[in-house]
């Protein structure tokens, strides 16, 4: 059958076919059509059990075309999770694996439809790229429509899949699709200025670099220039192949349009989905390593969102391998069975929240919690000393210290642990700087270091070896938020700028993201306080992508130019102690378990 159609900016996919084999256990439609409420049509591959019935449907949309195999377009990646993890390449083919979405041969038996869409202007599917946008939750919403009515389903529709994929869940769940029954938000952030594209209102250059080298070979018109599938043949990018030109008419470049709007506003708005507007069942999973996209966003979306049946679940390791191994999977399919197929899982059985609780060496412990932030936490104010430069009860006032923003920073410790020493929570630190300059951007790091003295890092989601937990402030943007702020979690309007006055003090609440760490007895935890990323020293890795290198932030550095110009940012800062104006650092101590 052949399907040609026209679409947005006079890109036609007139080549695309739509139609269906049997193989590997499943009955598979290639391409199907799915028409838009704006002419556009955008295309989804369709994996079903052979048996006529009607199913649950795990679906997915984004911009990392449905053909590209995850061992083509991501090999050193695929390798890595298979070297570390033998089970996620057991028990299937892997021969329709693809970039952070489930795989069908594990789904299908167990009674799901799979759909992966081409979301608009991306793959398969026609129109203008612009990624996170109102127009693509739309497309969303009606993706979940579309399955929904579909003689093989039974009007249940889950949402799931890796950091987009859940990030345009919130949206699309914002929206309300009547037949949309579950969401699964896998490391996803929900506030497009302060999760994504400016970290304190510092702007991170990961949007910038993830489009050029992930989503801009992937845009629907790359067509011979791009891949083909390793199952099909076919181009994974569109069967037309447009010029250089025409692609970039048909995309909106989201780094620059980030980098171009330093507060927050419309553009930020209209890329922010308002959580309180999500009512479906929702499974909402963090990585403690996910500093700079994979992290916050899980937590913030968690709390506001409406949904009255909702769980946390927050876990460690790389920014995959936590999805497709046995134990994400199972949790996984526990969630939706219970809410797409009525099965009884054990799902109600389920805690509100589960934490993988973290030790040094990659070793983590399950617990099961009521709420987050925990109840019985112990919120403890620990003074910045600047006479030894220690982290202590009671406040301390003396000298001003400096740092050049260019070195290493200043450091602040605790003692030693006498014994073990959980914290597990949101971070918050109140400084008092003045700069040389009109400005100053603050990057604080949670160090943890073994009694030899060398640091111990942890594998993230996106570098292989991260500190515990990262913040960041530009001082020119301390307003805060009185409405939204908690003691443990100042919010920023990001509004307006509020330019220093060289040599004057100012105070900042400074928000460090949520982490899980147990001190063991002997180890020191520090505060690095920082005017640059963080650099854990040990020289630099290339990403698994190849897009960046790596020193301990992955992707998500915050060094541009245009956005820290040298003769601003490349100065002194000097951190202040004044009596009654103490700086301290607030961490959320968990107490001994007593049971």
């Amino acid at each position: 059958m052949r399907n040609g159609d026209n679409g947005g900016n006079g890109v036609a996919n007139t080549e695309v076919l739509t139609r269906e084999t049997r193989a590997d256990g499943m009955r598979i439609i290639w391409d199907a059509a799915i028409p838009m409420d704006d002419g556009v049509i955008l295309r989804a591959d369709v994996f079903l059990p052979v048996e006529p019935g009607r199913y649950a449907t795990i679906l997915s949309c984004g911009p990392y075309a449905k053909g590209l195999a995850f061992q083509s377009g991501y090999k050193a990646a695929w390798d890595e999770m298979v070297s570390a993890c033998a089970e996620v390449a057991s028990g299937t083919t892997n021969r329709y694996q693809n970039w952070e979405v489930v795989d069908p041969e594990k789904w299908v038996p167990d009674g799901f439809v799979c759909v992966r869409v081409d979301s608009r202007g991306s793959g398969n599917s026609q129109g203008t790229l612009d990624l996170l946008s109102v127009r693509q939750a739309r497309d969303l919403h009606d993706c979940i429509e579309w399955a929904a009515s579909q003689t093989w389903s039974n009007a249940k529709v889950g949402l799931n899949g890796i950091s987009y994929y859940a990030m345009m869940q919130w949206a699309a769940a914002a929206l309300r699709p009547p037949h949309l029954a579950a969401i699964c938000v896998w490391e996803g952030g929900i506030d497009f200025y302060r999760d994504v594209a400016r970290h304190g209102g510092i702007y991170c250059q990961f949007l910038s670099s993830w489009f050029a080298h992930q989503i801009v070979p992937l845009q629907h018109g790359y067509g011979e220039r791009g891949a083909r599938s390793a199952v099909t043949g076919e181009l994974v990018a569109g069967a037309i192949t447009l010029d250089g030109t025409e692609l970039a008419a048909n995309r909106i470049d989201p780094g620059k349009a980030t980098l171009e709007t330093p507060l927050d506003g419309d553009l930020y708005r209209q890329h922010s989905p308002d959580p309180a507007q999500v009512i479906a069942p929702l499974l909402s999973s963090g990585n403690w390593g996910g500093m700079g996209l994979h992290l916050r966003g899980n937590f913030e979306g968690y709390l506001a969102a409406a949904s009255p049946q909702k769980w946390l679940e927050v876990h460690g390791d790389t920014h995959y391998t936590p999805f497709y191994r046995n134990e994400g999977l199972t949790l996984q399919k526990r969630f939706f069975g219970h809410f797409l197929q009525a099965r009884d899982t054990g799902w109600h059985n389920q805690p509100p929240v589960q934490l993988q609780i973290r030790h040094p060496g990659e070793h983590f412990t399950m617990r099961a919690e009521q709420e987050w932030p925990l109840a019985r936490t112990q919120w403890t104010r620990f003074y910045l000393d600047p006479n030894g430069q220690h982290l202590v009860t009671e406040p301390v006032s003396g000298k001003p210290l400096s740092y050049e923003t260019r070195g290493e920073g200043l450091f602040f410790s605790l003692p030693p642990a006498s014994e073990p020493l959980e914290i597990t929570g949101p971070i918050a630190a109140r400084l008092v700087v003045s700069s040389d300059t009109t400005d100053a951007d603050l990057f604080l790091a949670l160090r943890l270091y073994a009694p030899d003295g060398e640091e111990v890092l942890f594998i993230g989601s996106n570098d292989p070896q991260v500190p515990v937990a990262l913040g960041w402030l530009r001082a020119s943007q301390r307003k805060l938020d009185p409405q939204r702020s908690l003691p443990y979690r100042p919010y920023h309007t990001h509004d307006e700028t509020q330019r220093l006055t060289p040599g004057e003090k100012v105070v900042l609440d400074i928000e460090i993201w949520p982490t899980c760490i147990v001190v063991p007895p002997g180890y020191t935890l520090t505060l690095n306080v920082r005017g640059r990323d963080y650099d854990h020293g040990r020289g630099t890795g290339q990403a698994a992508h190849g897009a960046h290198r790596m020193t301990g932030v992955g992707p998500f550095r915050h060094n541009a130019a245009e956005d820290r110009p040298a003769d601003i940012f490349d100065t002194t800062n000097t951190l202040h102690f004044d009596s009654g104006a103490e700086p301290f650092l607030l961490l959320p101590v968990i107490p001994p378990n007593t049971k």
